[in-house]
């Protein structure tokens, strides 16, 4: 009977010949320093260890003198040691050097994709969690003589090159799902800024601003400083982040008229405090990002206390003006986005000045009308919006299915030998992902209406 890409059999691994070892057999510590002339590596939990480049810097800056930072040898592993109970561990893909305060080693792996696999895998992250301590959880550090105690069983290296082929193959295959279906979210995003764009010009009032050519009745445009008592972005410093505290926002946590805390940050109670002084974002203000993704809007509709990053501003709106309802969907509209792109500057980190921003063209309805635009345009935008949520929803069982998968073969519970003899050398491409999804658009919102 064919075997599924997907559902390999399950199997009774008593009577193969499984070796266990302990790191401390697999794992020979690197100390060559004093190479500024490699390239920069870093490690994150999703993607393992990477060279780092100008849109992957997080908050860390990078020191002026590198004579310091470890050597790590293309397929040596490197960890994070305060974050390797989240998975923040891989093997280097260059030679390179990373932060002093990583771990590197020497991996003795008869196959080193299938031991990245294995050490990456949610049973041997919650070993090195195990072996982690601390007074926060989000500042655990490893201990290196009880992780180099962990034990690991091996297959032989014929099952391990089969079990790294595999995976190979079901991450592009899951990779490839997972790319679909955010550039699926990305044209409801763009179809639905559109629909508010229909909305704003549907009356025939000629306005004469280049953005906003056509209005409707009894509406204007105006710079979108004209409706602000004042705009204030955050902190201009990187934060030490805590595990728990006052939520700390980024870019990347406001969508369209959205929130997104699947990266939520904390910082503690006296760095609140201080951040406080500058801005106190409020119920009521809208929080409209000018780095990182720049130009996305979120009316604030939280009661509990939060602070904010230097990418994102917070405007204080003269709410006889302006509701912050109605100032998030029109900052949404595409001529708004396209604004906010044209007034970004910056080589690498870009950025929309608040004196840029202030300048943005916006539609303007009567105070009276606002709340009967934004009802329409959120009854066009609820079917959009249904299939979007159904589309994350997706995205979340298919990496939660990836890393059920990855732990099943790598801990030898499903036999994946006769499948792999089946797949060619390299996985799939992902060529025709776009064009794909530009077919099944239609579809996925014909879905929605049921």
């Amino acid at each position: 009977m064919a075997v599924s890409m997907f559902s390999p059999p399950r199997v009774d691994r008593s009577a193969d010949a499984w070796e266990t070892r302990s790191l401390r057999s697999l794992l020979t510590p690197r100390s060559e320093r004093d190479r500024p002339d490699l390239p920069l590596l870093t490690v994150a939990r999703e993607r393992g260890v990477f060279v780092r480049s100008d849109e992957d810097a997080n908050h860390n800056a990078i020191p002026d003198d590198l004579g310091n930072y470890k050597v790590a040898r293309s397929g040596d592993l490197v960890i994070n040691k305060m974050k390797a109970w989240q998975g923040s561990l891989g093997l280097a893909p260059v030679d390179g050097i990373v932060s002093p305060a990583y771990f590197v080693f020497e991996a003795d792996f008869d196959v080193p994709r299938f031991g990245e696999y294995l050490l990456r895998s949610k049973p041997y992250v919650a070993k090195f969690g195990a072996a982690s301590d601390g007074v926060r959880i989000g500042q655990w550090d490893l201990d290196i003589s009880r992780m180099r105690n962990i034990e690991v069983s091996l297959p032989q290296a014929d099952e391990q090159a089969a079990i790294a082929k595999y995976l190979a193959h079901a991450n592009a295959r899951i990779n490839k799902a997972i790319a679909a279906k955010r550039r699926l979210i990305a044209l409801l995003e763009e179809q639905k800024r559109v629909e508010v764009s229909t909305l704003i010009s549907s009356g025939d009032v000629n306005t004469g601003d280049r953005w906003f050519p056509v209005v409707r009745n009894g509406w204007s445009v105006v710079p979108l400083g004209r409706v602000l008592h004042r705009a204030v972005d955050g902190p201009h410093f990187s934060p030490t982040y805590s595990d728990s505290g006052v939520p700390f926002l980024s870019a990347r946590n406001i969508r369209p008229g959205a929130w997104s805390f699947d990266d939520l940050k904390y910082v503690d109670e006296g760095l609140a405090a201080e951040f406080d002084r500058r801005v106190r974002p409020e119920k009521g203000d809208v929080l409209y990002t000018k780095g990182g993704t720049t130009g996305v809007a979120k009316a604030v509709d939280l009661e509990e206390r939060f602070q904010v990053w230097v990418h994102i501003a917070v405007l204080k709106l003269i709410r006889d003006l302006v509701s912050p309802e109605f100032l998030e969907i029109v900052l949404n509209s595409p001529a708004c986005y396209e604004q906010s792109q044209l007034e970004t500057r910056g080589a690498t980190n870009q950025d929309l000045g608040l004196g840029r921003m202030k300048r943005i063209s916006i539609p303007l309805a009567p105070p009276e009308a606002q709340a009967s635009f934004v009802r329409q345009a959120r009854i066009a935008a609820q079917k959009i919006n249904s299939v979007t949520q159904k589309t994350r929803r997706e995205i979340e069982l298919l990496q939660e299915f990836r890393t059920r998968l990855v732990a099943d073969v790598v801990t030898g519970q499903v036999d994946v030998r006769a499948i792999a003899v089946t797949l060619p050398d390299a996985p799939e491409s992902f060529d025709n992902t776009v064009s794909a999804i530009d077919d099944v658009l239609e579809e996925a919102l014909s879905e929605g209406e049921d």
